[in-house]
C-alpha cells in the first residue's frame, strides 16, 4: 500500500480513468466502475488476493443495504404511472394555482412525480400537459420546460426512494426519516429559485402554440374522467410510504426506546417495509385504473431495475476499494487540514463528477461511497453531508448527460435553449439547495437540530 499524497495522486488518476472510460470510450458505467476499481487496487498496491474480495464485498454490502428498496421504488413508481395517478397529481396542482402561477404548479408537480417515477420518465409523462398549459396561458414554452426540468431533477437527485439519494443515505449511514425530512426542506427553495424565479427570464419570449397533433396528445393527457384516480387519492398514495417513515421517526423521538409502540414504529418505518407497504397500498387503491396486469407492471419494474442495481452496486465496489486503500480517510483529513468543511467537500466532489461524466446517480453513489466511511469518524452530520452530495448532483447538466437530451428532444427545443433553461436553472437549484444545507449546518452547530 502507498500512503500520503501518493494516495491523492492515485485518487485523481482513478477518477480520470473512470471519466475517460465513460466519456471517451462510451463504456457503460457498470463496466467502467468495475474496471476502475480493479485498476485502483493495483495502483495503491493492494494485495491481488484482496482486490476481488474488496470489490465483491463492496458490491454486496451496497445492494444488501438498498437493493430491495430500489426494486420496490420502481414498482411503486410504475403503479402510479400505469394508473395515471401521476397525471392526476399534475392536473390537480394546476387546477389550484390558475394561469398566473402555473409555473409553480408545474415545477412542484415535476418534483413530486419524479420522486417515485424518475426524472426522464416524469418529464416525458408531463410534457404533453406542459404544452397544453403553455398554449392555454399564451406564454413561452421555455417558462414551463424550465419549471418542469428543474422540478424533476431536484426530486430525482434529492428525495428517497430514487436510487441516488437512497444510496447516499445508506453510504453515509444517515437516518432515512431525517434524510427525507431535510431533503424536502432543501428541495422546495431549490425548485422555486431554479424552476420558477429563474424561468421568469423567458416571460418575453415568443408565446407557444400547439399544432394539431400536439393538441390531440395534450387533450388525452389532461382529460379528467373515470379512468383516472382523483387528485386526493393520487396524492395520498404518493405520500403514504414517505409519511410512514416520517411518522416512525417522530414516534421514536418522543417515546421511550424500549416501548412496544417504538418497536412497531421502527419495523414499519424501515425503508424496505415502508415502501413494500406503500406498493401494496398503491396497488390496492389504484389497480382498477390499470390497463395492464399487476404482474406486467412488476415485470417492467424488474427490467428497469436491473441496470440501476448493477451501477449502484459497482459504485459501492469502487468506494470500497477507495476506502480500503485509505484514500477516503486521507482525502477527508487533508480537507480538514485545509479547513474545508465536510459538507463543502461533498458538494464539490459530487458536482465535479456530475459535470464531468453526466450521470447524477453515478456522481451521488461514487461520492458517498468514497466519503461515507471517512465522514463517520468526524463530527460532521451524515445527513447534511449526504444532502450536500445530493445538491452537487442537481445542476451542471451538459450534453454528456442523457437527461439533457431527454429534455431537449421531448421539449422540442435547441441545445442553446436547453442550456439556458435546464442547465442554468438546474445549476441555480443545486446551489440553492446547497445554501439551505449550509444554513442548516450552521444552525445545527449552534443549537443542534433534531435528527442531525
Amino acid at each position: 500500500m502507498i500512503s500520503g499524497y501518493g494516495l491523492l495522486v492515485v485518487f485523481a488518476i482513478s477518477i480520470l480513468i473512470l471519466l475517460v472510460s465513460i466519456i471517451k470510450f462510451k463504456l457503460n458505467p457498470f463496466i467502467a466502475l468495475l474496471l476502475t476499481s480493479i485498476l485502483t487496487g493495483f495502483l495503491v498496491r493492494m494485495p491481488i488476493s484482496d482486490i476481488s474480495s474488496t470489490i465483491s464485498s463492496g458490491f454486496g454490502n451496497t445492494l444488501g443495504s438498498i437493493g430491495i428498496v430500489i426494486g420496490l421504488g420502481i414498482v411503486f413508481g410504475n403503479v402510479l404511472s400505469e394508473s395515471k395517478a401521476t397525471q392526476s397529481i399534475a392536473n390537480g396542482l394546476l387546477s389550484k394555482t390558475g394561469n398566473k402561477n402555473a409555473a409553480i404548479a408545474v415545477t412542484t408537480a415535476g418534483f413530486l412525480i419524479s420522486i417515485p417515477v424518475y426524472m426522464d420518465a416524469a418529464f416525458v409523462i408531463m410534457m404533453p400537459i406542459v404544452k397544453y398549459i403553455a398554449d392555454k396561458t399564451k406564454k413561452s414554452l421555455m417558462i414551463f420546460i424550465c419549471a418542469l426540468g428543474v422540478g424533476t431533477i431536484v426530486g430525482h437527485a434529492m428525495v428517497i426512494p430514487t436510487p441516488g439519494p437512497l444510496s447516499v443515505a445508506a453510504n453515509m449511514n444517515a437516518d432515512v426519516g431525517a434524510f427525507i425530512f431535510y431533503s424536502i426542506l432543501c428541495a422546495f427553495p431549490a425548485i422555486l429559485v431554479g424552476g420558477w424565479l429563474y424561468g421568469k427570464r423567458f416571460n418575453k419570449a415568443e408565446a407557444f402554440k400547439m399544432d394539431k397533433s400536439e393538441a390531440e396528445v395534450a387533450a388525452t393527457a389532461t382529460e379528467s374522467d373515470e379512468n383516472m384516480p382523483s387528485f386526493g387519492l393520487s396524492m395520498f398514495t404518493l405520500l403514504f410510504p414517505i409519511c410512514i417513515i416520517l411518522l416512525s421517526n417522530v414516534i421514536k423521538a418522543v417515546l421511550p426506546a424500549d416501548s412496544l409502540i417504538v418497536s412497531i414504529a421502527s419495523f414499519l418505518g424501515d425503508k424496505n417495509i415502508a415502501l413494500l407497504i406503500g406498493s401494496v397500498v398503491a396497488f390496492a387503491l389504484l389497480h382498477s385504473y390499470f390497463e395492464k396486469s399487476f404482474s406486467d407492471v412488476v415485470i417492467e419494474a424488474a427490467d428497469s431495475a436491473g441496470l440501476i442495481l448493477l451501477i449502484t452496486g459497482a459504485g459501492g465496489a469502487f468506494g470500497s476499494v477507495i476506502n480500503a486503500s485509505g484514500i477516503g480517510d486521507f482525502l477527508v483529513a487533508t480537507m480538514s487540514d485545509l479547513s474545508i468543511p465536510a459538507v463543502v467537500l461533498g458538494f464539490v466532489l459530487s458536482a465535479l463528477l456530475r459535470v464531468s461524466q453526466g450521470s447524477t446517480t453515478v456522481a451521488l453513489v461514487t461520492t458517498s461511497s468514497i466519503l461515507g466511511p471517512a465522514i463517520a469518524a468526524t463530527s460532521a452530520s451524515p445527513v447534511l453531508v449526504g444532502l450536500a452530495i445530493c445538491a452537487g448532483g442537481v445542476g451542471l447538466s451538459l450534453p454528456n448527460d442523457s437527461g439533457f437530451w431527454v429534455l431537449s428532444r421531448f421539449g422540442g427545443i435547441s441545445v442553446k435553449d436547453t442550456l439556458n433553461s435546464w442547465t442554468m436553472g438546474g445549476t441555480l437549484a443545486g446551489f440553492s439547495a446547497f445554501a439551505v444545507v449550509l444554513i442548516l449546518n450552521v444552525l445545527n452547530s449552534i443549537i443542534g437540530l433534531p435528527g442531525l
